[in-house]
């Protein structure tokens, strides 16, 4: 097993995510088993309590485990399936650590970061880089571990120890060690600074860990002066801001980091590369730079001050987005932004949300917890209703359809959700039975489940007409199945439901009354790939795009190309299904962070502590 381990300096939040993802994806083109381990130094167990506002979202595992969103770019990038094991934090090892000393495992001593805490990390590295990440069942041979924060945080400090330690047992062609830093540039003399950098490494030297390769991150390119003058310290690779991360992996391969590799960790890669090395890369990030028409997707949330906190539902439609042949605008609506109260209280601010819903070509209302803007997805939901408007709903979203429906089709004016008002005389919403009101975390239904499909509808079609699919969830409320029966007959469909029956996980007006009108309990946008973009999500930005019905009717040439040398839609729409069927990365999907273009539009707003929840 060889561990690569990487690091940051300087500041937090400077790609180191990306950096080990795009690592894991060369090595994994080259034909090596990779898997990633995030350690995350705070305090508490997992991410499920996290206020979206703190860390972004929460992404949701297989196996129901709730961790840190950069494990959805290991997902995406690698392909791969990770456990919640593969998210380590404080809380877990010292939950741990206390455990064996109650049940009396350390046999009276005297229990310490050194050498408990420091032992129990490294045996849980060692033990969690054994599990097999990918369908074939074979253990990785490239373990990637990314450490969160900054050299010199004191949370992080048992972590620096332990990996101090970890270098010596392993072998030393077994181990190396990844800092990612900053070269600051600043605008008033274009220089880049390289203090910065030398002051980082230096701490982590005095930690006793010592760089291999330093990844100097900067705006704009590094002249080769500034890199030798840091390639003094070892080896240095560049990585400045690009079109979009589809980029870093070309980047790295560019400056020799698969040869760098093979030496320093005694890798068994094959030599020379094949000419088509990472062709796919190449052509998601050319065709990603160079499309031109566009598509405008409104999403109407509540967390939309912080873009993090709907990352995987931004990647989701990048990649239904460039699938399809369109670059993404993707329109940010605080959905308290469309109330009547905002209208009295701030009309400006109230106009510029409506035009901008207006404007879009579809509409998504997201997951969510809690009362604020609910009213304000429900007017949303509401307009793209009537308007014919292509509308996804994922999660409350798909509570909020419900609770509109019956509201404004059914007459039922009170209809709500009891997590809104639990004295609603028409409770279409309800808390599970298992649901356990006194305690937060890990008490939602969490992790991949099953959706079997009831009739013919447009999104089973999506899937590819098969009679069930598995997706991830992360909800406490549901639609009351008292009610189905009602709104049914109302004309709104059911159209697919958990194994028992009596859980609703999606819902459609008929295609004949609606261009698109869908929504889904769980989360399709965690197990969305590039090339194999989250069918509910295709279908908004199909159905967006004017060509969802050709896309079902499936009446299209394959083989055509438009006049201004552009990729005719029906050439698009062709190869989106063989994407679809089997295409896959040569076993690693790319890279999904949300490209710079991204348009952000919302108003500054008070943080609130929140639960993050569906």
């Amino acid at each position: 097993m060889k561990y690569i381990l990487v690091t940051g300096g300087v500041i937090s939040g400077i790609g180191k995510g990306v950096i080990a993802s795009s690592i894991g994806t060369i090595l994994k083109h080259c034909g090596l088993h990779v898997t990633s381990i995030k350690i995350d130094p705070y305090i508490n167990i997992d991410a499920g309590t996290f206020s979206p506002f703190e860390h972004g979202e929460v992404f949701v595992l297989n196996d129901g485990g709730e961790v840190d969103l950069d494990l959805g770019n290991y997902e995406r990038f690698l392909d791969v399936t990770l456990h919640r094991d593969n998210n380590i934090t404080t809380g877990k090892i010292y939950q741990q650590v206390i455990e064996c000393e109650r049940r009396g495992d350390y046999l009276g001593k005297t229990v310490q970061v050194v050498p408990h805490i420091t032992d129990a990390i490294q045996d849980w590295v060692e033990n969690v880089a054994k599990i097999p990440v990918t369908e074939d069942g074979k253990e990785p041979e490239v373990c990637i571990i990314e450490l969160g924060g900054t050299i010199g945080d004191i949370e992080g400090m048992p972590f620096v120890e332990a990996f101090r330690q970890f270098q010596f047992r392993v072998s030393h062609d077994s181990f190396c060690v990844v800092h990612v830093s900053l070269v600051p540039q600043p605008k008033s003399t274009g220089e880049s600074k390289t203090k910065p950098t030398q002051a980082s490494v230096k701490e982590l030297r005095g930690s006793g860990l010592s760089p291999d390769l330093i990844v100097c991150r900067s705006e704009m390119p590094i002249i080769e002066e500034v890199k030798k003058k840091i390639s003094n310290f070892c080896h240095v690779i560049c990585i400045h801001d690009c079109t979009s991360t589809f980029r870093v992996p070309l980047m790295l391969d560019e400056q020799g980091l698969i040869q760098f590799f093979s030496e320093r960790l005694q890798l068994s890669i094959a030599t020379p590369r094949p000419k088509k090395f990472m062709w796919k890369w190449r052509d998601l990030a050319d065709r990603h730079d160079n499309v031109r028409k566009v598509v405008e997707i409104a999403l109407v949330g509540k967390y939309t001050q912080l873009e993090d906190a709907y990352a995987s539902v931004s990647k989701a439609l990048q990649h239904s987005a460039l699938c399809v042949n369109r670059r993404l605008i993707l329109s940010y609506i605080e959905a308290t932004s469309l109330e009547e109260a905002t209208k009295v209280e701030n009309p400006v601010k109230y106009h510029q949300a409506w035009q901008i819903l207006c404007r879009a070509g579809g509409v998504l209302v997201p997951g969510g917890f809690g009362k604020r803007g609910m009213e304000g997805k429900i007017a949303a939901v509401n307009w793209c209703r009537t308007t014919k408007k292509p509308f996804l709903g994922v999660c409350l979203g798909l509570q909020a359809a419900v609770i509109e429906f019956t509201r404004n089709v059914m007459n039922w004016k009170d209809a709500n959700s009891t997590e809104i008002n639990p004295d609603t005389p028409y409770p279409v919403v309800i808390d599970m039975p298992e649901h356990n009101q006194g305690q937060m975390g890990g008490t939602m239904r969490l992790g991949k489940r099953t959706t079997i499909f009831h009739g013919e509808s447009t999104l089973k079609k999506l899937y590819g007409n098969v009679s069930s699919v598995d997706e991830r969830h992360r909800h406490r409320y549901e639609v009351n199945p008292q009610y189905v029966d009602q709104i049914e007959a109302a004309g709104l469909r059911f159209v697919g439901r958990d194994d028992t029956g009596a859980r609703m996980e999606i819902m459609e007006l008929p295609a004949d009354t609606h261009p698109y009108f869908v929504a889904v309990q769980y989360h399709p946008e965690y197990i969305s790939r590039p090339l194999k973009p989250s069918p509910p999500y295709l279908g908004l930005v199909l159905a967006a795009a004017g060509k969802l019905q050709m896309y079902l009717n499936n009446t299209m040439s394959s083989n055509t190309t438009s006049d201004d040398g552009e990729n005719s839609d029906d050439d698009l729409v062709g190869m989106l299904r063989r994407n679809i069927s089997s295409v896959s990365l040569s076993g690693a999907s790319a890279p999904a962070t949300p490209p710079h273009y991204l348009t952000v539009k919302s108003e500054p707003k008070l943080l609130e502590v929140a639960h993050n929840e569906s």
